[in-house]
C-alpha cells in the first residue's frame, strides 16, 4: 500500500506544482487538468492517492515544513508538553512565551491549503470521468469523491481550530483565472459545512478496501468519516450527536474486534501501533513510505532538535510509582519520550524514521464518548469507560484519580489528563485544552491559565495570563505575508 501510495500519488503533485507564490495558487498548469488528465478511473484514483500523499510530502519544488510538522507544533507548542530546546528558534520561543505576531512564521497555512485544494481538484474534476470512462460506477466515484470530503473537511477542522475564521473554498484553483480575493469565513459557517460534508461522505466510502489492513489504516473508511465527525461534533458542543458516532464506531469494533479494538499496554505496545504501523488500535493513520520519512528526527531527536519533553511529564502526567519503581506506563519514558535526555521519542529515533502519523486511534473514540457523557451528567458511565480503557492500558495506580459521578469538572479534568498520556506528543494536547476551556461560553478558563502559569517564565506569567483572558487570543493570527496577498482577509482582532 505504501509503495502504491508513494507511486500513483507523485505523479498527480507534480501535475500540481506551480510556480506562483500565492497561498492558494497550488494547483495544476493551465490545461492539464482537463484536457490530458480525467480520463479514466485511474486517474481518478492516482488523483485520490496525490491528496493522501500531500499530508506527507510537498510537490516537488516546494519548500515548505510537511503537513505533520504544522500538525504537530499547532497541537503541541501552546500547550504543556513540550519546552524548547537551546536552538529552538526564535518563532517557537515566541508562541511558547505567548508573544505571537502576525509575522510568525508558524502561523503559514499553504501545506494545509495545499491539501484542500487537490481534495477540490478531485471534487471538481471526477465527476467528468463518467463520459469518458463508462466502467466507472456510481458507488466508485461516490467513494473517491467521500474520500475527498473527509480529507478536506479534516484540514479545515485543524485550521478553523488552530485560526477560527479562515477562508473557506470549496472549486479548485486550477488555472490562473481561478485566483480570487476570499476573505474569511467563520468557524460556525466552516463547521456546519464539514458536518453535512461528513454526512456525505460517511455514506459513500467503504466500510472496508478488501485489501491489506495498511489499506484500510492509510485510507478514509466509514469509521474514520464517524470518528472525525465524532471529533467536530465534540468541539461545537453537540454532545449527543458525538455520542451517536462513537457508537457507531464502537459497534463496528465488538463486530470486528480484529480489524479495531485496543491493543493491550505492554513493552510490544509502541512497536505494534507505532512503529510497524497500521495496528487493528489504528482507524485513520498517514502513511509514510521507504522513501519519505516522517521529519520528525530533525525536530525532536538529533542533536539541532527544536523540541523537548517537558520535565513536568514526570511530575504530574506519568507519575512514578513510589511503591515499585520498576512499574511504568508503557506510554511513558523510553517510549513517547526519555525521562534522561527528554528526548521525544514517540516518532522513532533512527534518522531517517518512517513511523506514521496516527491522526485517529480506537482510544480517541472511548475518551471522546467518555467526556461526551460526563459533561451530559453522566458521569458514572464516563468513569466506566475510563476504568475499563485504563485497565486495558496498564493506566498505574499513581495517576488514578476518583472523582464524583456528578462532578463534571473533575471528570473532564480526568479525561484530559488520561488523553494527555494517551496522545502524548501527537498533536492533540493543545486542542484538547481548549475544547475544555471554552465549554459553556468559557467556563474553566481556569484551565488554561493553570497552563500557562506553569508553562511560561515568571517574568512573563502576568502578562500571558492577561492576554489568555482575551478569548480572541486562544487562536493564531493569519501571517502577515496572506493579509497583504489577501486584502480581503480579516485579521484576528486580538493581532491588529
Amino acid at each position: 500500500m505504501k509503495k502504491f501510495i508513494y507511486g500513483a500519488g507523485i505523479i498527480f503533485l507534480m501535475l500540481l506544482d506551480t510556480s506562483c507564490n500565492k497561498w492558494l495558487d497550488l494547483s495544476p498548469q493551465d490545461g492539464i487538468t482537463r484536457q490530458e488528465y480525467w480520463k479514466t478511473k485511474e486517474d481518478i484514483k492516482s488523483a485520490i492517492i496525490g491528496c493522501y500523499s500531500s499530508l506527507i510530502a510537498s510537490p516537488v519544488g516546494v519548500t515548505d515544513r510537511k503537513v505533520t510538522e504544522y500538525l504537530f507544533t499547532w497541537g503541541e507548542i501552546r500547550a504543556d508538553m513540550i519546552s524548547a530546546s537551546p536552538l529552538a528558534t526564535i518563532d517557537d520561543k515566541n508562541i511558547m512565551e505567548v508573544n505571537i505576531v502576525a509575522s510568525n512564521g508558524l502561523t503559514k497555512w499553504a501545506a494545509l491549503y495545499r491539501t484542500i485544494n487537490y481534495c477540490n481538484t478531485v471534487l471538481e474534476y471526477a465527476p467528468e470521468v463518467k463520459n469518458y470512462d463508462p466502467t466507472l460506477t456510481d458507488e466508485q466515484l461516490n467513494a473517491y469523491m467521500g474520500e475527498a470530503l473527509t480529507l478536506r473537511s479534516l484540514m479545515y477542522f485543524y485550521l478553523v481550530r488552530t485560526f477560527r475564521d479562515v477562508p473557506f473554498k470549496t472549486t479548485s484553483t486550477s488555472k490562473d483565472t481561478d485566483l480570487q480575493e476570499l476573505g474569511t469565513t467563520s468557524a460556525s459557517v466552516i463547521l456546519d459545512q464539514l458536518v453535512a460534508d461528513l454526512k456525505t461522505a460517511d455514506l459513500a466510502v467503504p466500510v472496508t478496501y478488501n485489501s491489506t489492513i495498511a489499506t484500510d489504516k492509510g485510507r478514509i473508511t466509514k469509521v474514520a468519516v464517524e470518528t472525525l465527525l465524532a471529533d467536530v461534533y465534540l468541539w461545537m458542543e453537540q454532545y449527543d450527536n458525538c455520542i451517536a458516532e462513537c457508537n457507531k464506531v464502537i459497534a463496528y469494533s465488538i463486530a470486528n474486534p480484529l480489524k479495531l479494538s485496543l491493543i493491550g499496554g505492554s513493552n510490544a505496545w509502541w512497536t505494534l501501533v507505532y512503529y510497524n504501523g497500521s495496528s487493528r488500535e489504528t482507524i485513520f493513520e498517514f502513511a509514510n513510505m521507504p522513501s519519505t520519512d516522517n521529519g520528525f528526527n530533525a525536530i525532536l531527536v538529533n542533536s539541532a532538535k527544536r523540541f523537548i519533553a517537558s520535565p513536568s511529564l514526570v511530575e504530574s502526567v506519568f507519575i512514578p510509582d513510589d511503591m515499585d519503581l520498576s512499574n511504568r506506563d508503557y506510554r511513558g519514558d523510553d517510549v513517547s519520550f526519555s525521562s534522561t535526555s527528554s528526548t521525544i521519542t514517540k516518532f522513532g529515533v533512527e534518522n531517517p524514521s518512517y513511523v506514521n502519523w496516527q491522526a485517529y486511534r480506537y482510544s480517541d473514540v472511548l475518551l471522546l464518548k467518555a467526556e461526551a457523557l460526563a459533561v451530559k451528567d453522566q458521569g458514572a458511565e464516563a468513569l466506566a469507560i475510563l476504568s475499563s480503557f485504563r485497565t486495558t492500558r496498564h493506566a498505574i495506580s499513581s495517576t488514578a484519580q476518583s472523582p464524583d459521578p456528578t462532578d463534571v469538572a473533575g471528570i473532564c479534568d480526568y479525561i484530559l489528563a488520561e488523553r494527555s498520556r494517551e496522545f502524548a506528543f501527537e498533536g492533540k494536547r493543545w486542542y484538547d485544552l481548549l475544547r475544555n476551556a471554552k465549554r459553556n461560553n468559557y467556563e474553566r478558563l481556569d484551565i488554561l491559565l493553570n497552563m500557562v502559569s506553569g508553562t511560561v517564565p515568571s517574568t512573563m506569567q502576568q502578562t500571558a495570563m492577561n492576554k489568555f483572558k482575551d478569548v480572541n487570543s486562544h487562536y493564531l493570527p493569519i501571517n502577515e505575508a496572506d493579509i497583504f496577498a489577501d486584502t480581503k482577509l480579516i485579521q484576528n482582532p486580538f493581532y491588529k
